[in-house]
Order: structure tokens, then sequence, then C-alpha cells
């Protein structure tokens, strides 16, 4: 087992991001899995575990500590115990820590069976940065809507919330002429820049694209609600827009 504390982890971009758990009995598996967390804004690869006890070890201590994991990133053949079984462990002891499962396994009663346990969103490997990386965009968006709704949810809130675990793949939803790897991109350049708005022209020099390139994803991310919208005050002529992470 190899631990990766919050606070020296590389690659993380934010001043209180996100921390993920990754189990995964490949080392080099967990490895690349963490280095991916730590791609995605306002995500770190907190700890990993190689198998289920540890992983479960893990959680008990940190939420011992006061410091939970905020997700868990779980394989589902771990050689101690089935994904599911450390899934169902977790919430025996009242550990509540949301998971997203990973695994090769296309059975579909083991998807019915990850998703009584609690299982919020599922990964088949093998599987490309980009459907990673809008996986836990996904889950922050589904937590900052949790979090904003306060103690008394309402139905609009909650559907709001759960519409952001429900996004389909973007390689099979995007518009066309889009294509995921440069949406993953933009979206993760707007949550890099920790709540700063962009014009359109100052995405497109920040990232060597045309003003009109940079305008057609930011527009798709308003559009999606991942990102939002506002006319820029203070300018002259034709209103100009800005976008922001939400």
């Amino acid at each position: 087992m190899s631990t990766l504390h919050a606070d020296s982890a590389p690659g993380a971009k934010t001043e209180n991001p996100l921390r993920v758990l990754v189990v995964d009995d490949e080392p080099d598996t967990a490895a690349a899995h963490a280095a991916f967390v730590n791609r995605v804004a306002g995500f770190t690869a907190a700890a990993i575990a190689g198998n289920g006890q540890q992983a479960l070890h893990l959680l008990a201590t940190a939420h011992q500590q006061g410091a939970p994991f905020d997700l868990v990133l779980l394989d589902m053949t771990l050689p101690d115990l089935h994904g599911i079984d450390v899934a169902k462990r977790m919430r025996g002891r009242g550990l509540t820590t949301d998971i997203i499962a990973i695994t090769a396994v296309r059975d579909l009663a083991v998807v019915r069976s990850a998703v009584a346990t609690g299982i919020t969103q599922y990964l088949i490997k093998p599987f490309t940065f980009a459907v990673f990386a809008e996986k836990l965009e996904n889950h922050r968006r589904f937590i900052a809507s949790m979090r904003s709704t306060g103690p008394d949810a309402s139905q609009a809130s909650l559907d709001t919330a759960f519409s952001a675990l429900r996004t389909a793949s973007a390689s099979t939803t995007l518009p066309k002429g889009l294509i995921p790897e440069t949406l993953a991109q933009i979206s993760e350049h707007l949550h890099a820049g920790a709540g700063t708005a962009y014009s359109a022209t100052e995405l497109a020099e920040e990232l060597g694209m045309s003003r009109v390139t940079a305008r057609r994803y930011l527009e798709y991310l308003a559009d999606t609600r991942a990102a939002v919208k506002q006319p820029r005050h203070g300018t002259r002529g034709r209103p100009e827009y800005e976008y922001r992470s939400v």
C-alpha cells in the first residue's frame, strides 16, 4: 500500500480539493488512475489501497481522524474482496463516502448489484482520460448541487443534483464538430481558474485555439450547465460574454 497526502500530492490544483482514495491491486494501474485524478482540477489522489481490507482500513482511519475521503475509485476485482463486498462493508460501518466503480466486468448482474450498494457511477476499462475526467466532473457538480440545497432539499434541487450523475458520455452526446478531448481540456482549464471568468477570446489565447472554436465549446458547457455564462459589464459596442466554472 502506498499513501499520498493531500498537501503533497502532485497536481493538486485547489486549496481544498476533493480527496480521492484509489483502490486497485495492480500497482501500475493504481498509479495511472491516481495520476488521472491529479490532472482534474478540484481533486487529489490522497491515498492508494491495493486490496479491499486496506481500503476499509484507510477509510475508517481517515473518518476517525476527521478527514474522511470524498470519493473512492473502486476496482471490482480485488484479490481479497469483491468491490461490491467492499461497498457493502463500508455502508455497514456507516461510511457513506461516494463510490465510482472501475472494472472490466460488463455483467449486468454485477452492475445492478453495484447500484444497489450505493455506487454512483460506473467506469468500464479501458477508458480514456476524457471519459474519466467527465465522471469526476459529474461527481463534482453533484456534490456542489447537494451542498447548495441546504438542510431541506426540494424536488427540483434533488433532480438537478442527480442529473449531473446521469450525464451521458460526451463521446456520444457532443454536437457535431466538438471533440471530447478538447471539451475536457477547456473544462479543466475553467476549473483550474478557481472561479475566474474568461471571454472566448481570452480562453482561445491561453489554449492556443481560435476564438470561434473556444466560443463553441464554452456555449456547449453553458448549455449543459457545466459553466456559467454572463454578460461582461463595462465593455463598449457589442455585448461580450464571459464564462466560469460552476
